[in-house]
């Protein structure tokens, strides 16, 4: 079929299903058809497209306020027309959906797959697989050379409903994202009262013992909080130390075995000993009595009045600063000398971050705008930020035309980032750095320390990766999840507060049977083999 007959019919199939739901896209909120072919850029005269978009708390309330977007306004002759939402911004954009008034695209569409798949099948957006075949070189390009992310990007049904986000920071095991949760131990109380630092979990114990009883801040107020950390499984939780008691935890709770076997983590009998041992800390008073309550915000406060032993995140410059006060802990020997790194499912992407609706007529004039998403330099702005603001900090400076990172000089990378960054669809390769690129100076010192500190004792060969599951696949494990994590979290929070794990561990297994872990196993295990063997 050629691409015209292709959108038109995709246009007729949206115009009947929209109508089935009583919904039809506004005139005026979408962009009148331009009749546009054979489009280069810049455009001879302005057009404009009208899209919806999220943007970050610090973020100015008009992305075209960004250079970043002034620049490529300049080189392409378009012009944004944005509804801008910075707080809820999934509500919003969904009552935009349902109502019918539906712009030419979504930008940063914060998508999950289930919502892609209904969207796709009500005729919401359109698949854009010929659209990146016809008029999309850059992607097209990336696609052939990695076509694992073609993969990650395809449906079930074969076809490709919006454009994806790629960021690589090494390959494999070497990824910056096979550790989320690094543990943070303060040396310089180590160093104070003359410690060692621990390499056991028994010799973790007697060191947060003694940062809770001999004032290693010198105040002489018995303030300090030997470990801390966020209960909710993200980068601030303390699953990471569970690897020294057997498979370890993750965010998804799921591992692949080198046999390929999907596993289950939080019912093996690891996890359990694992929290018997947190148990046995909070017993002694180790452990933050907040820690089961508190958001960022608690631990960061925490943090910044030199109060923490032990905490867990992503960098400790966000938490504690970029000073020598704390390092990495070591990957700590369980009571049968195990020492062991459970990776995460991370991986950088995510295949949700631009999708173009029904109500577009001019998507050839669109998907070119998006592939210069996609070209080098762009990408890498896109993503970090970029050069030449004369108003406010710079990521970069631009040399002989590489974009090379600034000293950050105390200003916080996350705050800058937020500013300046378009975010969206883009793809920075790791063939990207000394050529396009340097590498961030806090992602380099991450990945040398993570390389240095856990590397040796990941032996997991591959992750679970991001499978597109079906919508009544996608459905279901949501359904599952919704109950299961809840029980998990709060389980875990009762035993290690309260004890009782041994008495109450055959219901807790029965419970997860209950809420359908042998269901949610079985989905699990079947997408990755469909994945592995790369059918659909």
């Amino acid at each position: 079929m050629s691409i015209k007959k292709w959108i038109a019919a995709a246009a007729i199939v949206s115009t009947v299903l929209l109508g089935a739901c009583g919904n039809s896209a506004s005139k005026d909120t979408a962009s009148p058809d331009y009749k546009l072919t054979k489009v280069s850029f810049p455009l001879k005269e302005k057009k404009t497209l009208k899209m919806i978009s999220q943007s970050a708390a610090l973020a100015p309330k008009d992305p075209n306020s960004k250079l970043i977007f002034q620049r490529l306004e300049k080189d392409t002759g378009v012009h944004v027309d944005w509804t801008n939402y910075n707080s809820d911004f999934a509500e919003k954009r969904n009552l935009d959906i349902s109502s019918g008034d539906l712009p030419d695209a979504i930008f940063n569409a914060g998508a999950g797959d289930y919502d892609l798949l209904t969207w796709a099948s009500n005729g919401v957006i359109v698949p854009v697989e010929k659209l990146i075949d016809q008029y999309m070189p850059n992607l097209k390009k990336i696609f052939a050379a990695h076509p694992e992310y073609k993969k990650l990007s395809t449906a079930p049904d074969g076809h490709i409903y919006s454009f994806p986000w790629i960021e690589e920071l090494g390959q494999g095991k070497e990824s910056i994202h096979t550790v989320n949760d690094m543990a943070w131990i303060n040396v310089k109380w180590l160093k104070k009262l003359g410690l060692q630092m621990p390499k056991t979990t028994a010799e973790l114990e007697q060191v947060l013992e003694a940062f809770k009883t001999k004032d290693p801040n010198g105040n002489g107020k018995a303030d300090e909080i030997p470990m801390s950390f966020i209960n909710n499984g993200g980068n601030e939780d303390m699953k990471l130390l569970y690897g020294a008691f057997g498979e370890g935890d993750n965010d998804d709770h799921t591992i692949v075995e080198n046999n390929g076997k999907v596993e289950f983590t939080a019912d093996k009998p690891g996890y359990k000993a694992a929290t018997k041992y947190f148990n046995q800390l909070w017993q002694k008073g180790l452990i933050d009595k907040e820690a089961f309550e508190q958001d960022w915000n608690g631990l960061v406060a925490k943090g910044k009045a030199n109060k923490l032993g032990v905490y867990f995140t992503w960098d400790k410059a966000n938490i504690t600063g970029a000073n020598d006060d704390y390092d990495a802990l070591p990957v700590l020997a369980g009571p049968d000398g195990q020492r062991h790194v459970t990776r995460t499912n991370g991986i950088g992407f995510s295949r949700d971050r631009f999708v173009i609706t029904s109500a577009n007529k001019n998507l050839e004039l669109t998907a070119k705008w998006v592939d210069k998403m996609y070209e080098p330099l762009q990408s890498v702005q896109n993503n970090w930020g970029t050069y030449g603001d004369k108003k406010q900090a710079n990521i970069f400076t631009l040399k002989n035309g590489m974009l090379h990172h600034l000293p950050l000089n105390g200003t916080a990378p996350g705050e800058l980032r937020q500013k300046t960054e378009a975010a969206g669809p883009l793809a920075v390769l790791n063939s990207y750095y000394g050529k396009v690129t340097t590498m961030p100076d806090d992602a380099k010192w991450r990945l040398d320390l993570m390389h240095k500190t856990y590397l040796p004792y990941i032996t997991n060969n591959s992750i679970f990766p991001k499978v597109f599951f079906t919508k009544k696949e996608t459905d279901r494990l949501n359904k599952i999840e919704t109950d299961m994590w809840d029980y998990i979290y709060r389980k875990r929070a009762e035993w290690i507060t309260n004890g009782k794990i041994d008495q109450e561990w055959d219901a807790y297994l029965k419970e997860l049977k209950r809420v359908g872990i042998d269901e949610w196993l079985k989905i699990k295990q079947d997408g990755y083999d469909k994945y592995v063997k790369g059918t659909d």
